[in-house]
């Protein structure tokens, strides 16, 4: 979160007494939990996939938390606040996509895969399942260009909120923030990780459902607040108006500007993103069985409903109060800057004793997600680059866990360099960018992996470089909002982007994803198939027919 302003505590100000008190006590909870994973790994195994063994109350709220972070709650929450009611339809997305197609339909067959081929990482799991230590060390290489933006975004969200609560300097609370998280990651690996993220967790599902709760308070109900918000598309700004607002509980003007970024960078960009996560998708094989991942849905699917339903709607009708209370819109009540909405929103609108929880629950958003990104770059830049991609795997034991811990230390000292570095307003941004970008390099050849035995080395090497060069050439020189931002079409061409509308307000998945699936198709049909014993040592329990004899 970049926030233009400092949020000061006033009105309804918390002491800061007893923020300091319940912020440590907290730290020192996580850092119990952080040396109870310490203590309890003793192999690379447990360091990498928390000893395959992990609960799914566990598992789901850990993949939940690592899934929601301040990007949701801060970041969309502002967004919805601009756009309306319409990101909703991501909620919807990210229910059916990101945990029934997920737990159910590509859980299952990446725990067993996973086990089959004893892959510890995603870049492995990839690897291993085509034989080719070039994925594995592409996808690492993806992991560790793109994941530090998106970690810094999230990590400077939680350290500005830090620097607005304790009136602390800003490098200071970014330092402090990343270097408690490192900390714990770097001590107790995925276990103390997803330890730590069950309580985060936790946290942020009470704190999520009161807020919603005193919101509906505030703006005179649940019918009352809808209908006032309603009753203010009369005063949709004319900028907005004029490429496609019509109001906070309607869709945009189909085709419009609006409507094509509302639907196909934030709904469908992060929607189907999250398929391919690597700090995800990871999470399927740290439990004991495909009846566990069953077990878990039920747990994901209600904790992702609350987390992102509820930052939307308290979004959007956060202008129902400011116009009630100010006579302005929520987003010029927080000087233009949408990452600021829900901070100025919650300094304005809750009671002291909430400011205390909704602190615990931004820094639970934010440490649930870092620590993961943290652990994913960690394990990327150590087991998959440098154990795969120069000792050619020739580190085993403690001095695998080692390499791993040293990579999670670069991991850290990038991602805080970027955080002070990142401009304001970057939180969804960076967020739609990661998850685009990683569903058009790992989706096709991810689910042909796992359901076909057609696809080939050849074809899933060809199909993941198609898409990631698609992508980020599409977010440099064509997607009119990332291409501004970047300045690299500027430099070269002088104009911010090389499409044309509507092109140039398409995301770049709408493009990459179905080039890179094309291209994995393509080429699988035209080279030699994997070795059917190769095939039914990964197929083995996942339920693609084995090879007939």
């Amino acid at each position: 979160m970049g926030l233009s302003s400092p949020l000061v505590l006033t009105g309804a100000t918390a002491d800061i007494r007893v923020l300091i008190v319940v912020t440590l006590i907290y730290v020192l909870v996580i850092g119990y939990l952080g040396f109870y994973g310490y203590k309890t790994t003793r192999t690379s195994t447990d360091y990498l996939l928390a000893g395959r063994n992990i609960h799914p109350y566990v598992m789901a709220l850990s993949y939940g938390a690592t899934f929601i972070s301040t990007s949701a709650i801060v970041g969309f929450g502002g967004v919805a606040a601009q756009l309306g009611m319409g990101l909703l339809w991501l909620t919807v997305l990210n229910i059916f996509v990101g945990i029934f197609v997920a737990f159910v339909l590509l859980g299952k067959r990446t725990r067993r895969m996973g086990h089959n081929l004893d892959a510890h990482t995603f870049p492995e799991f990839l690897g291993r399942r085509y034989r080719s230590r070039f994925i594995q060390v592409f996808a690492a290489g993806i992991i560790f260009l793109l994941m530090p933006l998106y970690a810094a975004a999230v990590l400077r969200g939680g350290a500005e909120f830090l620097r607005a609560t304790f009136q602390i300097d800003l490098a200071v609370a970014t330092f402090a923030f990343a270097l408690i998280v490192a900390t714990y990651v770097v001590a107790g690996g995925l276990r103390g990780v997803m330890f730590t993220d069950a309580l985060q967790g936790s946290i942020m599902f009470a704190g999520m459902l009161l807020l919603l709760t005193i919101t509906y308070s505030k703006v005179g109900g649940v019918l009352e607040g809808h209908r006032a918000l309603t009753a203010l598309a009369d005063q949709v700004p004319e900028g907005l108006a004029g490429i496609g607002m019509r109001g906070w509980t309607s869709m945009p003007a189909f085709g419009s500007p609006i409507w094509l970024s509302l639907v196909t960078t934030l709904v469908l960009g992060v929607g189907i993103g999250v398929l391919a996560q690597p700090q995800l998708a990871v999470r399927f094989m740290t439990v004991r069985s495909g009846r566990e991942l069953n077990r878990a849905v039920l747990v994901g699917g209600v904790f992702i409903i609350v987390m992102t339903g509820v930052a939307f709607l308290v979004g959007a009708l956060s202008n129902v109060y400011f116009m009630q209370q100010e006579g302005a819109l929520a987003v010029a009540a927080a000087g233009g800057n949408v990452d600021q909405v829900i901070p100025r929103y919650i300094n304005s609108a809750m009671p002291a004793w909430f400011v205390v929880l909704f602190m615990l629950t931004l820094l639970s958003a934010a440490m649930s997600t870092i620590s993961s990104q943290f652990h994913a770059m960690g394990s990327a830049i150590g087991r998959d680059i440098y154990e795969e991609g120069v000792r050619r795997g020739h580190v085993t034991g403690g001095a695998s866990i080692l390499v791993t811990r040293v990579g999670i230390i670069v991991a850290f000292v990038i991602t805080l360099a970027l955080a002070l570095w990142l401009p304001a307003g970057i939180i969804a941004a960076a967020t739609v960018v990661f998850f685009g970008t990683c569903a058009a390099s790992f989706l096709p050849m991810f689910i042909g992996g796992l359901f076909c035995r057609g696809v080939t080395r050849l074809g899933a090497q060809a199909g993941m470089v198609t898409g990631f060069m698609v992508a980020i050439l599409w977010l440099a020189f064509a997607h009119a909002s990332s291409a501004k931002r970047l300045m690299i079409c500027q430099a070269l061409f002088g104009r911010d982007t090389l499409a044309p509308f509507p092109w140039s307000a398409m995301d770049p998945l709408v493009l990459a994803l179905p080039m890179s699936a094309l291209v994995t198709i393509v080429v699988s049909l035209a080279t030699r198939r994997m070795e059917d014993t190769h095939l039914d040592r990964c197929m083995a329990g996942v339920g693609v027919r084995p090879t007939a004899s």
